[in-house]
């Protein structure tokens, strides 16, 4: 499909959640900041997106306090491999084309100049789950393998990864294993290699990690529980893994709830202030990581560890966990109503 990048043009004033909405519509990554006269201003990336949230940023915030105001660029003219070159040298995937006035003629990307990418990382699904709050839908069926929109979950992420560019699959499974095994067999059908890691007794979300082969390649694997449906584009959480170079990354999703009465705080006896029904926010966990494989190996076989518990230890021990800030549509199905709500908003988002 052939994007158009004049659809990534913004201005400074522009606010972060049309920015959004700007990049996942041009689908090319990035949105273009320009002035009324065309001329390139600062550039916009997902990544500086989430980034700026991390710091307590909203949505309303303008694109102008977050962008890079001094990008690499190309001029009109430059040789594919000038602009190879740059985006090497710079770990860039697109390369605004400027003319002799500063004004942004066209858009280069890694798309344009190599083939649709494929990664050599691992995906590693959790399956292996009894589903007990959805019962008794999950009596006879895996929850994985519960039907939304016409297919089980499980194949729609599995789908996800695919078109991502993803090939390598390992599945961890338990409850009613056979019954994932039969569907999915090795993969044929999707184009990809599936492997199955059993779990003879349940190990927390962590503890399956450590029964996976000890060969495996030297690259971040992505791990997800097998009950989420979401459009997070694992290549870009992929890249902000690599870029901020930590032992893990964790997906996070920004939570807000309302207390239902007023806040009173105090000084000792007295009353400072008195808040009506305040917004909380907080950011919780998404079910979604990238691990780095040093980080895998340290689980041993057969350890019960959860995830929770596996990264505040490499916390405790000075590691870096980077958090990823997750705007797109995210649904844990982990009871009766999540299912249903999912069954409503399939059609919109896959």
């Amino acid at each position: 499909m052939k994007h158009n990048w004049r659809d990534a043009l913004i201005g400074p004033k522009t606010n972060l959640h049309e920015a959004i909405h700007v990049i996942d519509k041009a689908a090319l990554q990035i949105a273009l900041v320009t002035d009324d006269f065309g001329r390139l201003v600062g550039v916009v990336t997902d990544g500086d997106i989430r980034r700026a949230l991390i710091r307590g940023l909203s949505l309303d915030h303008t694109v102008e306090e977050v962008m890079n105001a001094n990008p690499k660029v190309a001029s009109v003219g430059d040789s594919k491999n000038l602009l190879i070159a740059i985006m090497e040298a710079h770990q860039l995937i697109h390369l605004p084309v400027l003319d002799t006035e500063g004004k942004i003629v066209g858009l280069k990307t890694l798309q344009d100049l190599y083939k649709q990418p494929h990664f050599q990382n691992s995906v590693f699904l959790l399956a292996g789950g009894f589903g007990r709050r959805l019962r008794p839908l999950t009596d006879v069926c895996p929850k994985p393998l519960l039907e939304i929109g016409g297919k089980p979950i499980l194949e729609t992420i599995i789908e996800n990864f695919v078109s991502a560019g993803f090939k390598n699959f390992y599945i961890a499974v338990h409850y009613l294993a056979e019954q994932i095994k039969d569907y999915f067999g090795d993969g044929q059908r999707w184009g990809v290699q599936i492997s199955y890691i059993e779990e003879h007794e349940p190990l927390g979300t962590a503890g399956a990690l450590g029964l996976l082969p000890h060969d495996l390649p030297d690259l971040p694997m992505i791990v997800m529980n097998g009950d989420i449906l979401t459009q997070i584009d694992f290549s870009r959480l992929l890249a902000y893994h690599n870029e901020h170079q930590g032992v893990a990354t964790l997906c996070v999703r920004r939570f807000e709830y309302q207390i239902p009465y007023g806040v009173v705080s105090i000084d000792a006896q007295r009353i400072t202030n008195i808040v009506e029904k305040p917004i909380q926010s907080c950011f919780s966990n998404a079910g979604v990581y990238v691990l780095n494989q040093s980080l895998v190996q340290t689980i041993a076989k057969q350890q019960q560890i959860d995830m929770p518990q596996l990264l505040n230890q490499q916390i405790a021990a000075g590691e870096l966990v980077s958090m990823f800030p997750v705007y797109e549509y995210w649904l844990d199905i982990g009871r009766k109503s999540d299912f249903l709500r999912a069954q409503d908003e399939f059609l919109n988002y896959f």
